[in-house]
């Protein structure tokens, strides 16, 4: 479920890129959720160390563009920290020495279960109190969508912002899996 919601939002994002007038800072953001949503979506079915690598090189590029930049520096610094989290997670998983895919989560008992934690378990709260107070402010921001009584307007910043919670659930839900 989660795969397909990454994989939906990533159709959203790849269909913003296309409306006519999509330049700049809101071309680049398109550009970045579509990619974390495909990664997401990825990630949710193949997980591995492949992924995590190439979260690590998005991750960076993205925070030192935050650095670097001027325009767009809170949201690129975002999406640099969730490529950074989508990093740790695929290369925890990876790297776990526990049985095959997500079976580590399972309940004791289950065949080849460990029940052991991946990664650093600070790391990971921070992580998901990151992410989660990012979802409620996001979750906020969507039930006060200006214009979304009818505007075309409302209706596409209340899309962009529906993606965006949808991406925070789907990142809290996967570090509850670590």
């Amino acid at each position: 479920m989660l795969a397909g919601l990454a994989a939906g939002s990533a159709a959203l994002c790849a269909l913003r890129l296309r409306r006519p007038g999509c330049a700049g800072a809101h071309r680049e953001a398109d550009a970045a959720e579509a990619a974390m949503a495909v990664g997401m979506a990825g990630m949710a079915v193949l997980p591995g160390a492949v992924w995590g690598w190439l979260f690590t090189v998005l991750g960076g590029a993205l925070v030192l563009g935050a650095v670097a930049g001027r325009a767009g520096r809170v949201h690129r610094l975002h999406h640099g920290v969730g490529a950074l989290a989508m990093a740790y997670m695929a290369l925890a998983m990876a790297t776990s020495p526990a049985a095959p895919a997500h079976l580590h989560h399972a309940a004791p008992g289950v065949p080849g279960a460990t029940g052991t934690p991946m990664g650093l378990p600070a790391l990971t709260g921070l992580l998901l109190l990151y992410f989660g107070g990012y979802t409620l402010w996001a979750g906020s921001r969507l039930l006060s969508v200006p214009g979304a009584a009818g505007g075309a307007t409302g209706m596409e910043g209340g899309t962009v912002r529906a993606c965006r919670v949808a991406m925070g659930i789907g990142m809290f839900a996967m570090l509850l899996t670590l």
